[in-house]
């Protein structure tokens, strides 16, 4: 039964097991996540002290004060000064959250991220095809207009890049699928911004992308994804060397 919005949740304390000696904040803040998102304790619900829960996780206090205190961050729990610390919402309206931000409290594995993106952006491409008005495809095709102009300028090709993927990402009208893509992208950015390296790979890259815009305009959701998966491919490929 789902606890009582403000009242103690002693159930909390005993649904929770010890966590590995590494990386303790990231760990309590994913089984505290997992248990939010559970549907056994009310929006409003007191959560247990820090000391219970402390003993309850097996880390330090320090551990779980840094937890609740990214999860403040995220507006997923509500830190009472002299209160106590309440759950904020729902499952349903914390599941999204979770799902964006577990991600980056997580430990990151860069293949497993590119396979997620590749996924993601396929999936994009797919939605964008049977989405887009006119007004978007006039958008990509500006996109990669600049991208053909800036060919010798990595730098200025890879922000057009970039635009290309937000506009596509737009055109889905996915706002959970496009958040989800941007937080994969934000994580792979260090190895992005170098995802071309010469002006061979931008013309490959270039009529890569021109093959999706193609299937845009054409409104074939199909053609879309086949692109973006040969597009995905290469990229991936250039990413990993990186």
């Amino acid at each position: 039964m789902p606890a009582f919005p403000g009242e103690p949740v002693d159930e909390i304390a005993a649904a929770l097991s010890a966590v590995p000696s590494s990386s303790p904040v990231s760990e309590v803040a994913r089984r505290l996540l997992d248990l939010f998102t559970g549907g056994s304790i009310a929006p409003g619900a007191r959560l247990p002290p820090e000391r219970q829960l402390s003993a309850s996780l097996g880390v330090g206090r320090s551990a779980v004060r840094e937890a609740l205190a990214a999860l403040e961050i995220l507006g997923i729990v509500d830190v009472r000064p002299g209160s106590g610390t309440y759950l904020r919402g729902s499952a349903s309206e914390l599941l999204p959250q979770t799902l964006r931000w577990g991600l980056l409290i997580g430990e990151r594995n860069t293949a497993q991220l590119l396979e997620l993106r590749e996924g993601l952006e396929i999936f994009v491409a797919r939605l964008a095809a049977s989405r887009a008005d006119d007004a978007t495809v006039a958008r990509l095709e500006r996109s990669a207009a600049r991208m053909r102009d800036s060919i010798d300028d990595l730098g200025t090709f890879a922000k057009a890049d970039l635009d290309f993927h937000h506009v596509l990402a737009e055109a889905a009208g996915n706002e959970t699928l496009t958040d989800h893509v941007h937080v994969v992208r934000s994580l792979l950015q260090v190895y992005a911004d170098r995802a071309v390296h010469d002006r061979a790979q931008a013309e490959r890259a270039l009529a890569e992308h021109e093959a999706v815009l193609s299937a845009v305009r054409a409104g074939d959701p199909d053609a879309a994804a086949s692109a973006m998966a040969v597009h995905m491919a290469t990229a991936t490929a250039r990413l990993l060397e990186a």
